[in-house]
């Protein structure tokens, strides 16, 4: 569906809901902007995750410690929105960007976006991711579950997810947050990768809380999970950074010979054509647009 077909479109948070439902696990990439997004869901992925680290990285140029505010992070999602028209988009939505009144706002304004589930996570605002340095703060459990209260109450769409993620460190601790939050309305759970040690943590975690699971696909559970071993346990599974590390990687190879070289004639990785290249972003539809319209 081309990006022209807006007033076509499903209801993408009904059209997550049903591939949840009809028992699947739904595979995701992270985008961290419009392109990425675009990409993500020409390779066949059914839904797209958006990455606070992504976003923070490619806008800013600064690791992801919610220096971008809320109406950044809506900008973004909402091109990505727009640029996959047809494919449910799912926003981190880090810490809902404040307390209860910030997150009952991010709410309301990421459903206006057209978003189908965001994520919202237990640290003190502002956030720390925990892939850097340093003790990842949490609030207290009351204070988590009252954010999750504040976001069912702002949902105007009854299929939008709610997706609560908890950075507890120790199963433990993450089973009994989980079970608060999904107490207090939310869809999904999600835990950090950083409290998972085994298959069978994300099995007592689907037991013990009775809540679907979502999960972001990091450090050891990229090699340490097989997709069947994911499939068993999460509703939700995401490989969040991939696209990010593979584009970065991508341009370091590439703009380091040219910038010794200064010539593209011997470049160590391969680039699409000039034609691939504008058949992805929608070339054709523009002139389309322009022949109906004149």
């Amino acid at each position: 569906m081309n990006a022209d077909s807006k007033h076509d479109a499903p209801n993408p948070a009904a059209q997550l809901r049903r591939m949840i439902a009809a028992g699947r696990t739904v595979w995701m990439a992270g985008a961290y902007d419009a392109l990425s997004a675009r990409l993500i869901a020409q390779a066949g992925f059914r839904a797209v995750c958006t990455t606070g680290y992504g976003i923070s990285a490619s806008h800013l140029g600064k690791p992801d410690v919610e220096l971008y505010t809320m109406s950044e992070a809506l900008a973004v999602s909402s091109a990505i929105v727009e640029a996959v028209r047809g494919t449910p988009v799912v926003t981190d939505c880090d810490t809902g960007y404040g307390g209860l009144v910030n997150v009952h706002r991010t709410m309301r304004q990421f459903e206006k976006a057209g978003v189908a589930g965001m994520i919202f996570e237990d640290q003190v605002s502002p956030k720390h991711c925990p892939c850097l340095p340093g003790a990842v703060e949490l609030i207290p459990i009351e204070q988590g579950a009252a954010k999750i209260r504040a976001a069912c109450e702002a949902r105007s769409n009854p299929d939008t997810l709610i997706i609560a993620r908890t950075d507890a460190l120790t199963m433990d601790e993450c089973i009994t947050r989980a079970r608060a939050y999904a107490a207090a309305g939310a869809d999904l759970v999600q835990p950090i990768s950083g409290c998972v040690r085994s298959i069978d943590d994300l099995r007592a975690l689907k037991r013990e809380v009775g809540k679907p699971v979502s999960i972001q696909i990091l450090s050891w559970l990229e090699d340490g999970l097989t997709a069947d071993e994911v499939e068993s346990v999460a509703t939700l599974a995401t490989y969040p950074l991939v696209p990010l590390m593979t584009t970065v990687k991508a341009l370091q190879d590439n703009l380091a010979v040219l910038a010794r070289s200064h010539s593209s004639t011997a470049l160590p990785r391969e680039r699409c054509s000039m034609d691939q290249f504008k058949d992805l972003i929608g070339y054709a539809d523009i002139v389309d647009l322009q022949q109906r319209c004149q």
